[in-house]
């Protein structure tokens, strides 16, 4: 009885050892000890919902290969659902360089204006050894002060090059994020306060 209790031991343990190990991946930065202090923007702040690609809202990590192929890597998976990742990457970064922290869902102090940020992400690209790539389409949106709802609606292609290994191609996807989310602050900034009427 013995022998085959180790028996069928020793055949897990080996099949545990052949099992392929899951990598988890996250669009998320590490908090900075010392943050960076920047001016509370004029405004509340919100964030809507992120869309990304059905192609590549899976749990796994998604790469091109070619002109026309992608590849689902089986192992390599992203910590969250894409878009919830792509949120709330997005959410941090716009919450540091406006100031503000995002009051999706939270009720608002009366009297001050809110900016609401929508984003439709349309490409979302990994080619391993070349390139991350995003094509966004943003919309701001600012209500109060007994003034009509405004909106304003951009795009951005952004590209950053990346190595072969899947980490370069997610830290490139996260410089992509910062970048875009530095755009969007800048813009929402200038354009609620009057100083810009236009997408950059």
């Amino acid at each position: 009885m013995k022998t085959r209790i180790l028996a069928l031991a020793a055949c897990v343990g080996l099949s545990a050892c052949s099992t392929p190990v899951a990598r988890y991946y996250t669009l998320q930065t590490p908090v900075a000890d010392a943050p960076v202090a920047v001016a509370a923007a004029p405004f509340q702040f919100e964030m809507l919902s992120v869309r990304v690609p059905v192609q590549v809202d899976q749990p796994q990590l998604v790469v091109r290969q070619g002109q026309g192929g992608l590849a689902i890597l089986e192992n390599d998976r992203w910590s969250a659902p894409l878009a919830d990742e792509f949120h709330d990457a997005l959410t941090d970064r716009l919450e540091r360089r406006l100031g503000t922290r995002d009051l999706a869902g939270l009720p608002k102090a009366p009297g001050r204006e809110v900016l609401s940020v929508q984003a439709e992400v349309r490409r979302f690209d990994s080619l391993p050894g070349q390139y991350a790539l995003l094509d966004v389409v943003w919309s701001l949106g600012l209500r109060g002060n007994d003034q009509p709802r405004q909106t304003l609606t951009c795009a951005s292609q952004l590209r950053q090059p990346a190595g072969v290994e899947l980490e370069s191609l997610v830290l490139a996807h996260q410089v992509l994020i910062d970048r875009l989310s530095k755009t969007i602050a800048d813009t929402s900034r200038a354009w609620a306060q009057g100083g810009v009427n236009g997408c950059p």
